[in-house]
């Protein structure tokens, strides 16, 4: 019984983290950054300038966001 009752909560505490999400916005373009910056832009979703995109909040799209911090605007949804 305990091991459900922790299963329910570790899901619902998933489910609260999974359900946070992020609007990404490219405001410049990648042209004349380094390659790992228009991998990154591409990676998250990012095609064109003014695009946004709607990511989950994780750590790893949270260090997308901190390697080109410099071409996007980011809020929260």
């Amino acid at each position: 019984m305990r091991l459900q009752i922790n299963a329910v909560l570790q899901s619902e505490r998933f489910l609260d983290k999974m359900s946070k999400k992020l609007l990404i916005t490219q405001t410049k373009s990648g042209i004349g950054y380094k390659p790992k910056a228009k991998k990154t832009l591409i990676a998250l979703g990012l095609r064109k300038m003014n695009q946004t995109v709607e990511q989950n909040d994780t750590p790893q799209i949270r260090g997308m966001i901190r390697v080109v911090d410099y071409l996007l605007k980011v809020e929260e949804a």
